[in-house]
């Protein structure tokens, strides 16, 4: 998982805006760690390095227009994306994923999918592929984009401006952030590993 303190050091605030974009809406957007870099963001914010209104602005438009992206290719190009090969930048499986994801949750999915690492990028991908109503996906869209991305800014925000020395837990924290938005992933992980057994 790539460091958000080096990406953010590294990018600066445009880059931060273009990374969620291509998280939320590009094949190879799946390996940025949004969640973390989001939240480490907030705290960078706190400190006086970024504007927090231009971050939660570029944001929230970079996710939205993302997630829009992903709606229109899967859309345009429907079920043929699960007959292409598997590459670096595009995996089937993450594809498939996220379709069971999204049969599971059903709408909601647009929304839940923000906090679900790999599949935030691919879900948006499914529902255009199932034809779900553009209309209905773009409310849950901006819903799930707004919630998101200031929710996780703003708590970087707030506690960076609450903690003496936030830069020392930057790394903890946000480790803990990936972990947590991991773990629905690995509990479905685990559910498919003991129905296998006999």
């Amino acid at each position: 998982m790539l460091d958000p303190i080096l990406i953010i050091k590294a990018v600066g605030i445009i880059g931060i805006i273009l990374i969620v974009f291509a998280e939320t809406g590009l094949f190879f957007g799946f390996f940025f760690p949004g969640d973390s870099l989001l939240f480490t963001a907030g705290i960078f914010a706190s400190q006086g390095f970024f504007s927090i209104e231009v971050l939660l602005i570029g944001c929230i438009l970079a996710a939205i227009l993302g997630d829009t992206v992903g709606y229109w290719s899967g859309h345009k190009y429907g079920r043929q994306l699960f007959d292409r090969d598997s590459g670096f930048f595009f995996k089937k499986k993450r594809l498939y994923d996220a379709e069971i994801f999204y049969e599971k949750h059903g709408k909601s999915t647009i929304i839940i999918a923000r906090f679900v690492p790999l599949i935030r990028t691919f879900a948006p991908i499914v529902a255009g592929i199932g034809k779900m109503h553009y209309s209905t996906f773009i409310s849950y869209n901006i819903f799930g984009g707004i919630f998101w991305v200031s929710g996780l800014l703003l708590l970087g925000y707030f506690l960076g401006g609450i903690i003496p020395n936030p830069d020392k837990y930057i790394l903890p924290i946000s480790f803990l952030i990936i972990v947590l938005s991991f773990l629905p992933i690995i509990f479905k992980m685990i559910k498919i590993k003991l129905n296998k057994e006999p």
